[in-house]
Protein backbone atom coordinates (compact mmCIF):
# COMPACT_ATOMS: atom_id res chain seq x y z
CA UNK A 1 0.00 0.00 0.00
CA UNK A 2 1.36 3.42 -0.95
CA UNK A 3 1.01 5.79 2.02
CA UNK A 4 1.51 9.10 0.26
CA UNK A 5 2.81 10.82 -2.86
CA UNK A 6 6.42 10.23 -3.93
CA UNK A 7 8.91 12.40 -2.05
CA UNK A 8 10.30 14.42 -4.99
CA UNK A 9 6.97 16.22 -5.27
CA UNK A 10 6.03 18.73 -2.62
CA UNK A 11 2.56 18.76 -1.13
CA UNK A 12 0.39 21.33 -2.83
CA UNK A 13 2.34 21.31 -6.08
CA UNK A 14 0.13 21.32 -9.17
CA UNK A 15 1.22 19.18 -12.12
CA UNK A 16 -0.20 20.38 -15.40
CA UNK A 17 -0.12 19.10 -18.92
CA UNK A 18 -2.22 20.12 -21.94
CA UNK A 19 -5.86 19.92 -20.90
CA UNK A 20 -7.06 18.53 -24.23
CA UNK A 21 -5.55 16.33 -26.88
CA UNK A 22 -5.16 17.98 -30.28
CA UNK A 23 -7.89 15.92 -31.93
CA UNK A 24 -10.26 16.57 -29.03
CA UNK A 25 -10.26 20.33 -29.54
CA UNK A 26 -12.32 19.94 -32.72
CA UNK A 27 -14.71 17.34 -31.31
CA UNK A 28 -18.19 18.21 -30.11
CA UNK A 29 -19.86 15.38 -28.24
CA UNK A 30 -23.45 15.52 -27.03
CA UNK A 31 -24.85 13.39 -24.22
CA UNK A 32 -28.63 13.18 -23.86
CA UNK A 33 -30.11 11.73 -20.68
CA UNK A 34 -33.85 11.37 -20.15
CA UNK A 35 -35.12 12.72 -16.82
CA UNK A 36 -36.40 10.03 -14.40
CA UNK A 37 -37.28 8.08 -17.53
CA UNK A 38 -39.53 5.19 -16.41
CA UNK A 39 -41.40 7.32 -13.87
CA UNK A 40 -41.75 10.20 -16.34
CA UNK A 41 -43.24 7.88 -18.98
CA UNK A 42 -45.82 6.74 -16.43
CA UNK A 43 -46.69 10.36 -15.63
CA UNK A 44 -46.92 11.25 -19.31
CA UNK A 45 -49.22 8.29 -20.04
CA UNK A 46 -51.38 9.01 -16.98
CA UNK A 47 -51.79 12.79 -16.49
CA UNK A 48 -53.35 12.12 -13.07
CA UNK A 49 -49.87 11.14 -11.82
CA UNK A 50 -48.20 14.39 -12.83
CA UNK A 51 -46.78 16.31 -9.90
CA UNK A 52 -47.16 13.26 -7.64
CA UNK A 53 -44.49 10.87 -6.31
CA UNK A 54 -44.22 7.89 -8.65
CA UNK A 55 -41.99 4.88 -8.02
CA UNK A 56 -41.50 2.21 -10.67
CA UNK A 57 -40.57 -1.20 -9.30
CA UNK A 58 -43.77 -2.42 -7.79
CA UNK A 59 -42.83 -5.64 -6.02
CA UNK A 60 -42.47 -5.33 -2.24
CA UNK A 61 -39.28 -7.40 -2.27
CA UNK A 62 -37.87 -5.85 -5.43
CA UNK A 63 -35.85 -2.70 -5.95
CA UNK A 64 -36.77 0.73 -7.24
CA UNK A 65 -36.13 0.97 -10.99
CA UNK A 66 -36.97 4.68 -11.20
CA UNK A 67 -38.37 7.41 -8.99
CA UNK A 68 -39.98 10.66 -10.08
CA UNK A 69 -38.43 13.89 -8.83
CA UNK A 70 -41.39 14.28 -6.47
CA UNK A 71 -40.45 10.93 -4.87
CA UNK A 72 -36.74 11.77 -4.79
CA UNK A 73 -37.46 14.67 -2.43
CA UNK A 74 -38.26 12.00 0.19
CA UNK A 75 -34.87 10.34 -0.30
CA UNK A 76 -36.05 7.62 -2.71
CA UNK A 77 -33.56 6.62 -5.40
CA UNK A 78 -33.06 3.85 -7.95
CA UNK A 79 -31.72 0.48 -6.71
CA UNK A 80 -33.24 1.14 -3.27
CA UNK A 81 -35.32 -1.76 -1.88
CA UNK A 82 -39.02 -1.13 -2.46
CA UNK A 83 -39.88 -1.77 1.19
CA UNK A 84 -37.48 1.02 2.19
CA UNK A 85 -38.97 3.36 -0.43
CA UNK A 86 -42.45 2.68 1.01
CA UNK A 87 -41.24 3.72 4.45
CA UNK A 88 -39.76 6.95 3.09
CA UNK A 89 -42.68 7.80 0.82
CA UNK A 90 -45.75 5.74 1.80
CA UNK A 91 -48.14 7.85 -0.30
CA UNK A 92 -46.22 7.32 -3.53
CA UNK A 93 -47.77 5.51 -6.48
CA UNK A 94 -45.92 2.20 -6.85
CA UNK A 95 -46.16 0.91 -10.42
CA UNK A 96 -44.89 -2.22 -12.20
CA UNK A 97 -42.23 -2.02 -14.88
CA UNK A 98 -43.63 -1.70 -18.43
CA UNK A 99 -40.44 -2.34 -20.35
CA UNK A 100 -42.20 -2.68 -23.71
CA UNK A 101 -43.61 0.83 -23.38
CA UNK A 102 -40.27 2.29 -22.26
CA UNK A 103 -38.51 0.73 -25.24
CA UNK A 104 -41.12 2.19 -27.58
CA UNK A 105 -40.53 5.71 -26.22
CA UNK A 106 -36.77 5.17 -26.24
CA UNK A 107 -36.83 4.25 -29.94
CA UNK A 108 -38.69 7.48 -30.74
CA UNK A 109 -36.08 9.55 -28.87
CA UNK A 110 -33.18 7.76 -30.57
CA UNK A 111 -34.70 8.43 -33.98
CA UNK A 112 -34.69 12.15 -33.16
CA UNK A 113 -30.97 11.93 -32.40
CA UNK A 114 -30.19 9.94 -35.56
CA UNK A 115 -31.81 12.71 -37.59
CA UNK A 116 -29.24 15.09 -36.08
CA UNK A 117 -26.17 12.90 -36.72
CA UNK A 118 -25.54 9.36 -37.97
CA UNK A 119 -22.98 8.82 -35.19
CA UNK A 120 -25.20 7.90 -32.22
CA UNK A 121 -24.10 5.55 -29.45
CA UNK A 122 -27.02 4.41 -27.32
CA UNK A 123 -25.55 3.36 -23.98
CA UNK A 124 -28.81 2.49 -22.23
CA UNK A 125 -32.55 2.72 -22.75
CA UNK A 126 -32.59 6.37 -21.67
CA UNK A 127 -29.25 7.87 -22.69
CA UNK A 128 -27.01 8.24 -25.71
CA UNK A 129 -23.90 9.98 -26.99
CA UNK A 130 -24.00 11.85 -30.31
CA UNK A 131 -20.94 13.04 -32.22
CA UNK A 132 -22.02 16.38 -33.71
CA UNK A 133 -18.53 17.41 -34.80
CA UNK A 134 -18.66 19.36 -38.06
CA UNK A 135 -22.43 19.75 -38.10
CA UNK A 136 -22.40 23.46 -37.21
CA UNK A 137 -23.13 24.60 -40.77
CA UNK A 138 -26.08 22.23 -40.90
CA UNK A 139 -27.58 22.84 -37.45
CA UNK A 140 -26.21 26.25 -36.48
CA UNK A 141 -25.72 27.41 -32.91
CA UNK A 142 -25.37 24.60 -30.35
CA UNK A 143 -27.82 26.15 -27.91
CA UNK A 144 -30.46 26.46 -30.65
CA UNK A 145 -29.82 22.84 -31.68
CA UNK A 146 -30.24 21.56 -28.10
CA UNK A 147 -33.45 23.51 -27.61
CA UNK A 148 -34.80 22.06 -30.85
CA UNK A 149 -34.00 18.51 -29.67
CA UNK A 150 -35.68 19.18 -26.33
CA UNK A 151 -38.74 20.50 -28.13
CA UNK A 152 -38.92 17.43 -30.38
CA UNK A 153 -38.62 15.08 -27.39
CA UNK A 154 -41.35 16.99 -25.61
CA UNK A 155 -43.62 16.88 -28.67
CA UNK A 156 -43.09 13.17 -29.41
CA UNK A 157 -43.14 11.78 -25.88
CA UNK A 158 -44.28 14.58 -23.52
CA UNK A 159 -41.00 14.14 -21.65
CA UNK A 160 -38.03 16.28 -20.67
CA UNK A 161 -34.37 15.45 -21.16
CA UNK A 162 -31.05 16.91 -20.05
CA UNK A 163 -28.28 17.60 -22.57
CA UNK A 164 -24.57 18.16 -22.16
CA UNK A 165 -22.08 19.10 -24.90
CA UNK A 166 -18.32 18.98 -24.43
CA UNK A 167 -15.09 18.11 -26.29
CA UNK A 168 -15.28 14.44 -25.19
CA UNK A 169 -17.62 11.78 -23.86
CA UNK A 170 -16.87 11.82 -20.16
CA UNK A 171 -17.21 15.61 -19.96
CA UNK A 172 -20.44 15.51 -21.97
CA UNK A 173 -21.91 12.98 -19.54
CA UNK A 174 -20.98 15.15 -16.56
CA UNK A 175 -22.46 18.19 -18.34
CA UNK A 176 -25.82 16.48 -18.95
CA UNK A 177 -26.13 15.76 -15.23
CA UNK A 178 -25.06 19.25 -14.19
CA UNK A 179 -28.45 21.00 -14.21
CA UNK A 180 -31.01 18.18 -14.11
CA UNK A 181 -33.89 17.99 -14.75
CA UNK A 182 -34.46 19.60 -18.16
CA UNK A 183 -30.88 20.89 -18.09
CA UNK A 184 -28.55 22.20 -20.76
CA UNK A 185 -24.83 22.65 -20.18
CA UNK A 186 -22.24 23.35 -22.87
CA UNK A 187 -18.55 23.12 -21.92
CA UNK A 188 -16.38 24.92 -24.47
CA UNK A 189 -12.77 23.68 -24.84
CA UNK A 190 -11.34 26.82 -23.25
CA UNK A 191 -13.58 26.33 -20.17
CA UNK A 192 -12.63 22.71 -19.45
CA UNK A 193 -9.88 23.47 -16.93
CA UNK A 194 -12.03 25.95 -15.03
CA UNK A 195 -15.01 23.57 -15.04
CA UNK A 196 -12.98 20.65 -13.67
CA UNK A 197 -11.24 22.72 -11.01
CA UNK A 198 -14.54 23.28 -9.14
CA UNK A 199 -16.01 19.82 -9.80
CA UNK A 200 -16.37 17.36 -6.88
CA UNK A 201 -14.33 14.24 -7.66
CA UNK A 202 -17.38 12.03 -7.10
CA UNK A 203 -18.93 13.50 -10.24
CA UNK A 204 -16.38 11.71 -12.44
CA UNK A 205 -18.15 8.70 -14.01
CA UNK A 206 -16.75 5.51 -12.48
CA UNK A 207 -15.81 7.05 -9.13
CA UNK A 208 -18.06 5.14 -6.76
CA UNK A 209 -18.34 5.08 -3.01
CA UNK A 210 -15.22 2.98 -2.42
CA UNK A 211 -12.93 4.95 -4.74
CA UNK A 212 -14.37 8.20 -3.43
CA UNK A 213 -13.48 7.23 0.15
CA UNK A 214 -9.92 6.33 -0.89
CA UNK A 215 -9.52 9.69 -2.62
CA UNK A 216 -10.88 11.58 0.39
CA UNK A 217 -8.26 9.90 2.56
CA UNK A 218 -5.68 11.53 0.30
CA UNK A 219 -7.33 14.92 0.76
CA UNK A 220 -8.85 14.83 -2.72
CA UNK A 221 -12.29 16.46 -2.69
CA UNK A 222 -12.33 18.34 -5.99
CA UNK A 223 -10.93 17.23 -9.34
CA UNK A 224 -8.24 19.93 -9.08
CA UNK A 225 -6.90 18.20 -5.96
CA UNK A 226 -5.89 15.22 -8.08
CA UNK A 227 -3.34 17.35 -9.91
CA UNK A 228 -1.29 17.59 -6.70
CA UNK A 229 -0.19 14.04 -7.46
CA UNK A 230 1.64 12.68 -10.52
CA UNK A 231 -0.15 10.21 -12.82
CA UNK A 232 2.15 7.36 -11.78
CA UNK A 233 0.98 7.64 -8.20
CA UNK A 234 -2.64 6.91 -9.10
CA UNK A 235 -1.64 4.04 -11.39
CA UNK A 236 0.39 2.47 -8.59
CA UNK A 237 -2.49 2.83 -6.14
CA UNK A 238 -5.51 2.01 -8.35
CA UNK A 239 -3.98 0.14 -11.32
CA UNK A 240 -5.09 0.94 -14.88
CA UNK A 241 -8.16 2.75 -13.58
CA UNK A 242 -5.83 5.12 -11.70
CA UNK A 243 -4.16 6.19 -14.95
CA UNK A 244 -7.58 6.75 -16.55
CA UNK A 245 -8.71 8.71 -13.50
CA UNK A 246 -5.74 11.07 -13.73
CA UNK A 247 -6.43 11.59 -17.45
CA UNK A 248 -10.01 12.51 -16.60
CA UNK A 249 -8.75 15.09 -14.11
CA UNK A 250 -6.87 16.67 -17.01
CA UNK A 251 -9.98 16.65 -19.18
CA UNK A 252 -8.69 13.91 -21.48
CA UNK A 253 -10.89 11.17 -22.94
CA UNK A 254 -10.03 10.02 -26.48
CA UNK A 255 -12.74 7.33 -26.63
CA UNK A 256 -14.89 7.70 -29.78
CA UNK A 257 -18.66 7.63 -30.10
CA UNK A 258 -19.32 4.09 -31.36
CA UNK A 259 -22.71 3.74 -33.05
CA UNK A 260 -22.45 0.03 -33.83
CA UNK A 261 -21.42 -1.42 -30.49
CA UNK A 262 -23.07 -4.83 -30.29
CA UNK A 263 -24.54 -6.07 -26.99
CA UNK A 264 -22.35 -8.58 -25.17
CA UNK A 265 -25.06 -10.34 -23.19
CA UNK A 266 -28.80 -10.62 -22.59
CA UNK A 267 -30.24 -11.50 -19.19
CA UNK A 268 -33.38 -11.49 -17.06
CA UNK A 269 -33.75 -11.81 -13.30
CA UNK A 270 -36.52 -11.55 -10.71
CA UNK A 271 -36.72 -11.15 -6.95
CA UNK A 272 -39.16 -13.78 -5.70
CA UNK A 273 -42.25 -12.84 -3.69
CA UNK A 274 -41.04 -15.17 -0.91
CA UNK A 275 -37.72 -16.91 -0.35
CA UNK A 276 -38.04 -20.51 -1.50
CA UNK A 277 -36.11 -23.76 -1.87
CA UNK A 278 -38.88 -25.32 -3.96
CA UNK A 279 -37.10 -26.50 -7.11
CA UNK A 280 -40.32 -26.58 -9.16
CA UNK A 281 -41.04 -22.92 -8.36
CA UNK A 282 -37.48 -21.89 -9.18
CA UNK A 283 -37.55 -23.78 -12.48
CA UNK A 284 -40.88 -22.19 -13.36
CA UNK A 285 -39.38 -18.73 -12.94
CA UNK A 286 -36.28 -19.83 -14.84
CA UNK A 287 -38.41 -20.94 -17.79
CA UNK A 288 -40.20 -17.59 -17.89
CA UNK A 289 -36.84 -15.80 -17.94
CA UNK A 290 -35.43 -18.17 -20.58
CA UNK A 291 -38.37 -17.30 -22.85
CA UNK A 292 -37.67 -13.58 -22.38
CA UNK A 293 -33.93 -13.93 -23.03
CA UNK A 294 -34.40 -16.33 -25.95
CA UNK A 295 -36.89 -14.02 -27.61
CA UNK A 296 -34.46 -11.09 -27.30
CA UNK A 297 -31.65 -13.21 -28.80
CA UNK A 298 -33.78 -14.10 -31.81
CA UNK A 299 -34.93 -10.52 -32.22
CA UNK A 300 -31.29 -9.35 -32.39
CA UNK A 301 -30.34 -12.17 -34.76
CA UNK A 302 -27.72 -13.60 -32.39
CA UNK A 303 -26.92 -17.06 -31.14
CA UNK A 304 -25.10 -17.54 -27.83
CA UNK A 305 -22.63 -20.08 -26.56
CA UNK A 306 -22.61 -19.36 -22.81
CA UNK A 307 -25.44 -19.63 -20.29
CA UNK A 308 -25.10 -18.00 -16.86
CA UNK A 309 -27.29 -18.74 -13.84
CA UNK A 310 -27.50 -16.16 -11.04
CA UNK A 311 -29.09 -16.68 -7.64
CA UNK A 312 -29.21 -14.59 -4.50
CA UNK A 313 -29.72 -16.54 -1.29
CA UNK A 314 -31.84 -15.53 1.68
CA UNK A 315 -28.69 -14.22 3.40
CA UNK A 316 -28.15 -11.95 0.31
CA UNK A 317 -25.11 -13.93 -0.85
CA UNK A 318 -24.96 -13.92 -4.68
CA UNK A 319 -23.77 -16.98 -6.62
CA UNK A 320 -23.25 -17.26 -10.38
CA UNK A 321 -22.47 -20.32 -12.47
CA UNK A 322 -21.80 -20.48 -16.22
CA UNK A 323 -21.59 -23.16 -18.87
CA UNK A 324 -20.30 -22.78 -22.43
CA UNK A 325 -21.90 -25.09 -24.98
CA UNK A 326 -20.10 -26.60 -27.98
CA UNK A 327 -22.58 -25.10 -30.47
CA UNK A 328 -24.24 -21.66 -30.49
CA UNK A 329 -27.99 -21.60 -29.82
CA UNK A 330 -30.98 -19.24 -29.70
CA UNK A 331 -33.75 -21.61 -28.60
CA UNK A 332 -35.60 -21.29 -25.32
CA UNK A 333 -35.35 -25.06 -24.70
CA UNK A 334 -31.55 -25.14 -24.78
CA UNK A 335 -31.28 -21.99 -22.68
CA UNK A 336 -33.72 -23.28 -20.08
CA UNK A 337 -32.31 -26.82 -20.09
CA UNK A 338 -28.78 -25.56 -19.45
CA UNK A 339 -29.96 -23.22 -16.70
CA UNK A 340 -31.92 -26.06 -15.16
CA UNK A 341 -28.80 -28.25 -15.02
CA UNK A 342 -26.76 -25.41 -13.51
CA UNK A 343 -29.39 -24.98 -10.81
CA UNK A 344 -29.44 -28.73 -10.17
CA UNK A 345 -25.63 -28.86 -9.85
CA UNK A 346 -25.53 -25.80 -7.62
CA UNK A 347 -27.65 -27.16 -4.76
CA UNK A 348 -27.65 -23.89 -2.80
CA UNK A 349 -28.58 -25.50 0.53
CA UNK A 350 -30.77 -22.60 1.64
CA UNK A 351 -33.72 -20.62 0.36
CA UNK A 352 -33.35 -18.48 -2.75
CA UNK A 353 -34.36 -14.81 -2.84
CA UNK A 354 -33.55 -13.96 -6.49
CA UNK A 355 -32.97 -16.00 -9.62
CA UNK A 356 -31.88 -15.02 -13.08
CA UNK A 357 -30.49 -16.39 -16.33
CA UNK A 358 -28.35 -14.83 -19.05
CA UNK A 359 -26.85 -15.64 -22.44
CA UNK A 360 -23.50 -14.34 -23.71
CA UNK A 361 -20.55 -15.17 -25.97
CA UNK A 362 -22.55 -14.26 -29.06
CA UNK A 363 -22.14 -15.74 -32.53
CA UNK A 364 -23.68 -14.49 -35.79
CA UNK A 365 -22.68 -17.17 -38.32
CA UNK A 366 -24.45 -20.37 -39.45
CA UNK A 367 -24.89 -23.20 -36.98
CA UNK A 368 -25.30 -26.94 -37.43
CA UNK A 369 -28.35 -28.77 -36.09
CA UNK A 370 -28.19 -29.36 -32.33
CA UNK A 371 -30.19 -31.29 -29.76
CA UNK A 372 -32.38 -29.47 -27.23
CA UNK A 373 -32.77 -30.26 -23.52
CA UNK A 374 -35.33 -33.02 -24.15
CA UNK A 375 -33.28 -34.80 -26.81
CA UNK A 376 -35.19 -33.46 -29.81
CA UNK A 377 -33.53 -31.81 -32.84
CA UNK A 378 -33.52 -28.04 -32.41
CA UNK A 379 -35.34 -27.50 -35.72
CA UNK A 380 -38.64 -28.27 -34.00
CA UNK A 381 -37.81 -25.98 -31.06
CA UNK A 382 -36.77 -23.22 -33.46
CA UNK A 383 -40.05 -23.42 -35.37
CA UNK A 384 -42.01 -23.33 -32.12
CA UNK A 385 -40.04 -20.35 -30.79
CA UNK A 386 -40.50 -18.34 -33.95
CA UNK A 387 -44.22 -19.11 -34.11
CA UNK A 388 -44.59 -17.91 -30.50
CA UNK A 389 -42.51 -14.81 -31.26
CA UNK A 390 -44.80 -13.87 -34.14
CA UNK A 391 -47.96 -14.35 -32.09
CA UNK A 392 -46.65 -12.31 -29.17
CA UNK A 393 -45.38 -9.58 -31.44
CA UNK A 394 -48.72 -9.31 -33.21
CA UNK A 395 -50.97 -9.55 -30.14
CA UNK A 396 -49.41 -9.45 -26.66
CA UNK A 397 -46.80 -11.29 -24.60
CA UNK A 398 -49.42 -13.38 -22.77
CA UNK A 399 -51.44 -14.48 -25.80
CA UNK A 400 -49.82 -17.95 -25.65
CA UNK A 401 -48.40 -19.35 -22.42
CA UNK A 402 -46.66 -22.62 -21.57
CA UNK A 403 -48.82 -24.69 -19.24
CA UNK A 404 -46.35 -24.78 -16.37
CA UNK A 405 -46.11 -20.95 -16.39
CA UNK A 406 -49.84 -20.17 -16.31
CA UNK A 407 -49.88 -19.12 -12.63
CA UNK A 408 -46.90 -16.77 -13.12
CA UNK A 409 -48.75 -14.93 -15.86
Amino acid sequence: MIEGPPKPFEAGAIFRCPVLLVDEVTRKIMHLDMDAFFASVEQADNPGLRGKPVIVGGEVRGVVCAASYEARRFGVHSAMPVFQAKKLCPRAFFLPVRMGRYKEVSCAVMEILRAISPVVEQVSIDEAFVDITGTERLHGDLTVLCRRIKSLVRQSASLTCSIGIAPNKFLAKIASDYKKPDGLTIIEPERVEEFLRRLPVGKIPGVGKKTGEELRKLGIVFVADMLKFPAGYFEARFGKWGAVLHSRALGIDPSPVEPCTAPKSVSAENTLACDTDNTAELEKMLLSQAEEVGRELRKMGFRARTVTLKIKLSDFKTITRSRTLPEPFDTTDILFGTGQKLLEDLRPGQKVRLIGIGASNFYCGPSQMNIDSSGRPTARSERLDRALDQLRSRYCDDVVVRGRMIDIV
